[in-house]
């Protein structure tokens, strides 16, 4: 049987759900007629989904659609694609899916064979066969390798394995050398499924954080406990490590086994934003003294800080994020002479940093586009920072996205013949392609002139569509409070600036995430290049062109740093959704598009900014694509792993709170009379992040209220990503792309 919403809309007397007096000190909670949805496996709810699932299928699953998933699979199942690697000890390993391995397999090479067309490969394990033989969905999240005695090989290695593509993992022992499960019977390790993580302390012990056996969580569904596990033994009597209070975030617990920086950490995520980092000394746990929004990592005899806010120390201030060094022993002994390596301008942001033997790769945004700096250890500069000789790498075009990270950081030098100073670098634009190179970082010969550094490229992606086709442009909008928003625009070349054509505008806005250029073969195909010919339904005249992609760089987002994020957080969140609205006026009032032709897409924070989109800024827009979303932000802390996101958005529970996160709630937004665009909501039941409820309630109050093309779907399976595989994938696409095509082209 089906049940309705109005068969749940009456709660007798006040609740957590219902208008009433509120608990001490608590805001009271608007009337939620679809609480009952929010019992995610239910036989009646699900029941619900499947109405909805079919209703939209009905809708979208034309012949278009058929012609669209496949195009969409076939770039997912591309054998031509670069099979990554990463190197352990003399093997290079990958995870690979296609359309004959949908769940994937796990396998090493060799460098030789890897630098040719066809690699031999050495399948340690084939996920679908696992899963066939134990009856489970398995989801392949990673390995972590115990590092071996020196002179013999990596063998033992914990494989992550989630069973619905969730967060929640199984950890089991595997032998990459007998390719096969370490018997849990004969002692291997075999951790229940939980959220957690997993560290190698020796051959016979393990950390573990985990929510498993009993041991307690967090609010926000993660561990707070760590133990230390001995082989044969229990989670539930394992001896206790670490915990946190019940109100932070998460506890995580990990060993550095780099040979004679051996060293023992422990991490207290208070929120996504502030942490306590401990080390662990003659038994007992030392915190490493420094304000809790400083982001802290050691690496060999060096301790990094890249700050969050300004921090004085000493009576020198350093801004939000730079990136400071200091030595380990140094700084725990209360010595505080640091060394200033990044300093963070109007245009330039530090993103993330890799180490390899001998040098520091720092990553870097100039106004959304890449920039690589080498920095030398060995050589100060003598400045009255201290800083470090910097040579800037010479490997990144204008608007796009570089990346450089160590090759194996713990291998022998060159000069050894090892690769210890190699590094990757992983190249990529809207209309470029991915490549990967290769080079290696050396001391230049004469000592005077820095690093050299010899890089070629190694493997490179096909091209899926036409991309020669199109240009890349760089834009700015200008903000309701005259900040100057960057947005990168993708069309084709000559585009006719007469409002006409189909816009698809992204963006994310949240938790320091940057936007950077991608190619995306799925984008070029299933929009850049999809033509329209019959008339519009507005009854424009027939034309036949592609669709416009834009990506918008708001703020709450990393692309310039911690400055900018904190700009749209909590009291702020508006800031992020002026900034995507300023986009959108933008693109119409260079005539890129117009209202009719103009739609959005997001998922998961991304999803409550288009939400935002659809509920605050209608008028805007045509056609809304909100996927995994956050939607009911007065019950978002008690859903899923809600609540370690209130640094973010702040504390619905809070009177004070509540009285500004209720204006960016669009669950509560939502009014009589408004015409709202076209919108498809759609979300993954086994999602234990976000959760599947707040997409949900968002298109069953939607759909009571009466407003039109309203549709919703729920994969079974896949987790926040909303697919598990290939083919879900393709579908979880084509199904967004098809509908906003179908609503902005007509």
């Amino acid at each position: 049987m089906t049940t309705t919403a109005a068969d749940h809309a009456s709660v007798p007397g006040p609740g957590p759900n219902n208008p009433g007096t509120a608990a001490s000190g608590r805001a009271p909670e608007p009337v939620d007629e679809n609480v009952w949805l929010e019992d995610i496996y239910g036989e009646e709810q699900l029941a619900w989904v499947r109405e909805q699932n079919s209703r939209t299928e009905d809708l979208l699953e034309d012949a278009g659609y058929a012609g669209l998933e496949a195009g969409i699979l076939e770039v997912l199942d591309s054998t031509d694609r670069i099979a990554m690697v990463g190197k352990r000890g003399d093997w290079y390993y990958n995870f690979w899916r296609d359309q004959r391995n949908p769940k994937g397999l796990w396998r090493r090479t060799t460098w030789e064979s890897y630098l040719t067309d066809s690699p031999e490969w050495d399948v340690l394990l084939d996920v679908d066969e696992l899963s066939r033989a134990e009856g489970e969905e398995w989801v392949f999240h990673g390995a972590t390798f115990l590092r071996p005695a020196a002179g013999s090989p990596y063998r033992l290695a914990l494989l992550a394995l989630s069973p619905d593509g969730g967060d929640a993992n199984r950890y089991r022992e595997f032998d990459v050398e007998a390719r096969s499960f370490v018997d849990p019977a004969a002692g291997g390790f075999d951790l229940p499924t939980a959220k957690g993580n997993v560290s190698w302390l020796d051959a016979d012990t393990l950390l573990v954080a985990s929510t498993a056996e009993g041991l307690p969580g967090t609010a926000s569904s993660y561990a707070r406990t760590a133990v230390t596990l001995r082989r044969g033994g229990s989670l539930a009597a394992a001896p206790r490590l670490f915990e946190v209070p019940e109100d932070h975030m998460m506890a995580v617990a990990a060993h550095d086994s780099t040979p004679g920086f051996e060293r023992t950490f422990a991490v207290d995520y208070i929120d996504f934003f502030n942490r306590t980092s401990f080390v662990l000394r003659d038994g007992d746990w030392e915190a490493i003294d420094v304000p809790t929004d400083v982001n802290v990592s050691a690496h060999r005899e060096w301790l990094l800080f890249r700050p969050q806010q300004d921090w004085t120390l000493d009576g020198t201030t350093y801004p939000a994020g730079a990136l400071l060094a200091a030595n380990f022993e140094d700084y725990l002994a209360g010595r505080r002479a640091l060394t200033v390596l990044f300093t963070p301008d109007a245009h330039t942001s530090l993103q993330s940093w890799s180490w390899t033997r001998s040098f520091l790769l720092l990553n870097l945004l100039k106004d959304v586009s890449s920039e690589i700096r080498v920095l030398d250890p060995s050589r100060p500069t003598g400045n009255a920072d201290g800083g470090w000789a910097a040579t800037l790498l010479d490997a990144c075009p204008p608007l796009h996205d570089v990346n450089a990270y160590a090759v194996d950081d713990e291998d022998e030098g060159p000069a050894d013949g090892g690769a210890g100073d190699d590094f990757w670098l992983i190249a990529t634009g809207f209309t470029t392609p991915t490549t990967l190179l290769r080079g290696t970082l050396e001391h230049d010969g004469d000592g005077t002139s820095g690093v050299v550094s010899r890089h070629a490229a190694v493997k490179a992606s096909p091209s899926f569509f036409a991309d020669a086709d199109y240009e890349v442009e760089q834009h700015f909008a200008v903000s309701d409070d005259g900040t100057r928003v960057p947005y990168f625009q993708v069309a084709p070349r000559g585009l006719a600036l007469d409002g006409q054509n189909p816009t698809q505008l992204s963006g994310y806005g949240g938790f320091e995430v940057s936007r950077t250029p991608a190619y995306s073969g799925t984008v070029g195909r299933a929009w850049l290049e999809r033509r329209t010919t019959p008339a519009g339904t507005d009854g424009g005249a027939a034309h036949s062109r592609g669709g416009v992609y834009v990506v918008a760089n708001i703020r709450g987002g990393g692309e310039y740093g911690p400055a900018w994020h904190r700009a749209a957080l909590k009291e702020n969140r508006h800031r992020a959704y002026e900034d995507f609205a300023a986009v959108a006026r933008d693109l119409i009032s260079r005539g890129v598009t117009s209202p009719r032709r103009l739609g959005c897409v997001g998922g998961s924070n991304g999803g409550l900014l288009v939400g935002n989109m659809l509920t605050r800024y209608p008028e805007l827009f045509r056609a809304v694509s909100c996927g995994v979303p956050l939607l009911d932000m007065r019950r978002y802390t008690r859903l899923s792993a809600g609540h370690s996101w209130i640094a973010e958005y702040g504390d619905p529970d809070v009177p004070e709170q509540w009285e500004y996160i209720k204006t960016f709630s669009p669950y509560h937004l939502l009014k009589d009379a408004v015409e709202y665009p076209e919108t498809f909501i759609w979300t993954a039941t086994s999602d234990d992040r976000v959760g599947p409820v707040q997409a949900r309630k968002m298109a069953a109050r939607m759909l009571a209220m009466g407003i039109p093309n309203v549709w919703f779907h729920e994969a079974l399976e896949g987790g926040h990503a909303g697919a598990s595989d290939n083919r879900q994938a393709a579908a979880l696409q084509a199904r967004s792309q098809h509908f906003l095509w179908k609503a902005l082209a007509g």
